[in-house]
């Protein structure tokens, strides 16, 4: 059963304010809670490890699956093993993500590998937020590690979103894409305290025709560190973007390394990285409007996030 404190974190991460449509697993105390199959989305519990198997139907459009992880007790560490296998022609929304409530003295700790394979001209949407709570001095931990095969003409677009509660991650993400594939991710990140996150992005496009383009918008603030490590390998005529825009305040620090890797002459690879503090005209513009500092820098990053 579900208690009050998971419903809360199923909201905040998973948007969940009763069940879900759909097919469904959700997780709680690493123990599996509540889950739904559909005609064309079967959810089966993997029998070697922690983990399940989602595998949809060819032609499958317009179905979701919802995967949330919930946490809520202190000292609590996990380890799954996810595969997604999505058939051809599909189209379909996956909401995954992790909460973490610790109000205890020990850590608690979920992380995961998630591997989507793909289909010939599929598109997935694939949404993973993370969100910590609790008053204890034990950490909230998060570690993800996610693998995309994408198969000719497939497309993946992934919504990464950290805001808040989280002491330590890694999030890792690596992709291949074969030709006339294409991914699509937006990355959201914020750190204060003393947190730390760091986020590696290996994407290798394989297949003519096949782009990647990542962008990261990140706020660092009080001790917290964050590092963007991001690198495209083109291994035919694609094209590549990958992108880190950040704002730094306090004692905070942040390294992007973006990089690219071009073995075909037809390999169109660009990057970016910018950080910065914000802007001084801003927040007097909006402190003009009776706003305290405070409260002006706070709009401008809600906004810088969206």
């Amino acid at each position: 059963m579900i208690d009050e404190i998971q419903r809360r974190l199923l909201m905040e991460i998973a948007d969940l304010h009763g069940t879900p449509e759909g097919a469904y697993n959700i997780r709680a105390n690493s123990d599996l809670a509540e889950r739904n199959t559909t005609a064309n989305i079967d959810i089966t519990t993997k029998t070697d490890v922690s983990g399940i198997d989602v595998r949809v139907k060819p032609g499958t459009k317009k179905e979701s699956i919802h995967i949330p992880v919930v946490l809520s007790e202190s000292g609590l560490k996990e380890m799954v093993y996810n595969d997604f296998y999505i058939g051809d022609d599909c189209d379909v929304v996956i909401i995954a993500g992790c909460g973490i409530h610790n109000c205890g003295d020990q850590d608690s700790q979920h992380d995961g590998i998630h591997r989507f394979f793909i289909g010939k001209n599929s598109k997935v949407k694939y949404v993973e937020k993370h969100y910590g709570e609790g008053d204890g001095t034990g950490k909230r931990l998060l570690n993800p590690v996610t693998e995309a095969y994408l198969e000719e003409n497939s497309f993946m677009e992934m919504e990464m979103v950290q805001i808040k509660g989280v002491d330590s991650t890694v999030r890792t993400t690596k992709s291949e894409l074969a030709a006339g594939a294409k991914m699509l991710v937006r990355e959201r990140l914020l750190t204060h305290g003393d947190q730390r996150a760091e986020s590696v992005y290996e994407t290798v496009l394989n297949g003519a025709g096949s782009s990647a383009d990542i962008v990261s918008r990140s706020v660092a603030k009080d001790n917290s560190y964050q590092r963007f490590d991001s690198k495209i390998t083109g291994n035919a005529a694609c094209s590549g973007h990958t992108e880190c825009d950040a704002i730094i305040m306090d004692n905070a620090r942040i390294l992007a390394v973006p990089q690219l890797e071009a073995n075909n002459i037809d390999a169109a690879l660009v990057h970016e990285a910018a950080i910065g503090k914000i802007a001084g005209e801003q927040i007097i513009k909006l402190m003009t409007l009776g706003l305290s500092q405070e409260q002006a820098e706070e709009q401008i990053i809600n906004g810088f996030l969206k």
